[in-house]
């Protein structure tokens, strides 16, 4: 219920960004119902869809921090629907523009409540790859967009100016199937306990304890460590930011690495991925889905097949290690794609390679920040360092690329390629030296809570 309460908005949000690639030769095309050119749609639109995500996060990173996981992962969904249902009946760009902006609004808030709620509800032996392959799991959704595309721009079945607002609409379907799911996801006890809650707390976690050890059909093994909580209802920013930038410094710069290396790369190529199979490769607008179902589908299976790897392996040889191997190859890939060596295909089986390995790495950074700071911090530790990672590298990724994919020049896309490969190596580098050994370790364990006294002896 979880797993498939929280963690497929990341579906949602896979088929938000692919959509939109996929669609903007369409957008640009006569006919569309809506006047915009294809770089607009690459470029201002993927900037703004990546703003508002950053905004939203703080803004409902906070939120989520004060009033609970559960009231704010309702919230940011339907934020994400209504935007979403409205973006599908654009007629001016300001309109599509404004839209895309506060769908990321709404996804970006997702993230800080989801991520806190899983990390939270997940037993430690587990937690990296469960939240590894929910993160991944974006790629489903970047599948289906992908696949949808290729229905919905066929004009055999749609007119051009009705068939990409269907694809909206069916984020707003899933959207709607997964809110009623969510209404069954519980608060996170940790958080009602921290807030003063307890007999709310003690008695959702007795009753997953009865259920466990009813479907096992063995008692739970007794307590051995215990931890006294001083409640407050809620922490000032002061404090968040004093244990951010100071107690955990070098965590801190391990997450903003994490996150501007994987959001380089991510935002600036998959906006513009159908752009450079158009542009170079005479692939028309209508079969780039097909290519990037290919690519979406290597994406979804580093998560599934790494994942587990996190909790056993550990976390600082699998994130440094995909981190840099991806940048590694991705280095090869613009080497070749400058000798002219690579046709639409091989160089999406390139690009499928890389991201194999990448978008495990991308998943390991929404695992870092949310498992690395305290309890108390975790939500707006989330959104603060998706905001400005995502900032760094999904607002001016976008904006850059944009004209460096669609200029036509080879040694542009090279440098596109380049500036990516460079970052995640550079990501790779710092993880190497200040990842944290989190695997099977309790979330207290890992950082003190600020509300905790000195642990019992008892």
């Amino acid at each position: 219920m979880i797993v498939i309460g929280l963690g497929t908005v990341w579906i949602l949000d896979g088929l938000e960004v692919t959509v939109v690639g996929n669609i903007a030769g369409r957008l640009s095309e006569e006919g569309s119902g809506l006047p915009i050119s294809s770089a607009q749609v690459t470029g201002i639109a993927a900037a703004l869809y990546v703003a508002g995500a950053c905004a939203g996060a703080l803004f409902f990173g906070r939120l989520t921090d004060i009033f609970g996981r559960k009231k704010l992962f309702m919230v940011t969904l339907a934020v994400y629907l209504a935007a979403t249902a409205l973006t599908a009946i654009s007629f001016e760009p300001w309109w599509f523009f404004l839209f895309r902006f506060l769908t990321g609004f709404g996804i970006g808030g997702e993230y800080a409540a989801i991520n806190s709620a899983i990390d939270e509800l997940i037993p430690s032996q587990y937690r990296g790859r469960v939240d590894i392959v929910i993160n991944g799991s974006f790629w489903l959704g970047a599948i289906g967009g992908a696949l949808l595309s290729i229905f919905a721009l066929n004009t055999h079945f749609f007119p051009m100016n009705i068939g990409w607002r269907l694809t909206f609409a069916l984020g707003v379907v899933l959207g709607l199937v997964i809110l009623l799911v969510r209404r069954h996801v519980p608060e996170s006890p940790r958080w009602l306990l921290i807030h003063g809650r307890t007999e709310e707390a003690e008695r959702l976690v007795s009753e997953v304890e009865e259920q466990v050890a009813a479907d096992t059909g063995r008692e739970l093994p007794p307590v051995t460590q215990e931890i006294t909580i001083h409640q407050r209802k809620s922490i000032g920013f002061g404090d968040i930011a004093r244990t951010v930038f100071s107690t955990y410094k070098r965590r801190a710069v391990l997450g903003f690495s994490l996150f501007i290396g994987q959001a380089f790369l991510y935002n600036a190529i998959t906006f513009g991925f159908g752009a450079i199979l158009t542009t170079f490769y005479d692939v028309p607008t209508s079969n780039t889905g097909y290519y990037f179902a290919f690519i979406a589908a290597g994406n979804f299976l580093g998560p599934l097949l790494l994942g587990h790897l996190f909790d056993t392996v550990g976390r600082r040889v699998m994130i440094s290690g995909t981190y840099l191997l991806s940048g590694v190859l991705l280095f090869g890939t613009a080497w070749l794609f400058d000798r002219g060596s690579l046709d639409a295909t091989t160089l999406t089986a390139c690009w499928c390679v890389v991201l194999f390995f990448a978008s495990a790495g991308a998943s390991s950074a929404y695992l870092t920040v949310s498992e690395i700071f305290p309890m108390e911090t975790r939500a707006m530790a989330i959104a603060f360092f998706y905001a400005i990672g995502t900032a760094a590298g999904g607002i001016s990724g976008p904006l850059i690329f944009a004209e460096l994919t669609e200029s036509g020049v080879v040694a542009d896309t090279v440098l596109a390629f380049q500036i990516g490969a460079g970052l995640m190596c550079a990501a790779g580098l710092v993880a190497a030296f200040l990842a944290v050994r989190a695997e099977r370790r309790s979330l207290e364990d890992i950082a003190r809570p600020l509300s905790a006294a000195h642990p019992s002896t008892e």
